[in-house]
C-alpha cells in the first residue's frame, strides 16, 4: 500500500509542479503581450536612436520601480514585469520542489533543492 501512496503523491506533486510551469509562462506571455500592445500605441511612431548608447532607467532594474510603472500604464515596465513572471516561473517550481520533498521526508533532496534555489537567489 506504501508504494500506491508514495506514486499517487509523486504524480500529484508531478501534475501541480506542471501547472505552476504551465500557468507561469502563459501569464508571462499575456503579461509582455499587453506589454508589447500598449508600448506600440504609446511609442509606435518614434523612430530609434541608434548613435548614442543610453543604459536602462532605474524603473527597468528594481524590482519595485517596475511594479510601480508597470500600474502606471507604461508599456515598457508592463513588458519588464513579464519577463520578472517567466525568470520568476522556475523558482516557483524549486519552491514546489523543496516543499514535496518535505513532505516525503527525504531530507538529502530537500538540501540539494535548498542548496540549488539559494544559487539562484542568490546570482539573480
Amino acid at each position: 500500500m506504501k508504494v500506491i501512496k508514495q506514486s499517487i503523491r509523486d504524480r500529484d506533486m508531478e501534475t501541480i509542479m506542471g501547472k505552476v510551469l504551465r500557468f507561469g509562462v502563459l501569464a508571462s506571455v499575456t503579461i509582455v503581450t499587453i506589454g508589447g500592445i500598449v508600448y506600440l500605441v504609446q511609442h509606435g511612431s518614434q523612430k530609434p536612436y541608434y548613435q548614442q548608447f543610453v543604459g536602462e532607467p532605474r524603473r527597468f532594474r528594481e524590482i519595485q520601480k517596475i511594479m510601480q510603472t508597470a500600474l502606471q500604464g507604461r508599456g515598457r515596465s508592463v513588458i519588464q514585469l513579464g519577463l520578472l513572471v517567466l525568470m520568476a516561473t522556475p523558482l516557483a517550481r524549486i519552491a514546489f520542489s523543496i516543499i514535496g520533498y518535505i513532505l516525503e521526508k527525504d531530507f538529502l533532496y530537500v538540501v540539494i533543492t535548498l542548496i540549488v534555489f539559494s544559487v539562484i537567489i542568490l546570482s539573480l
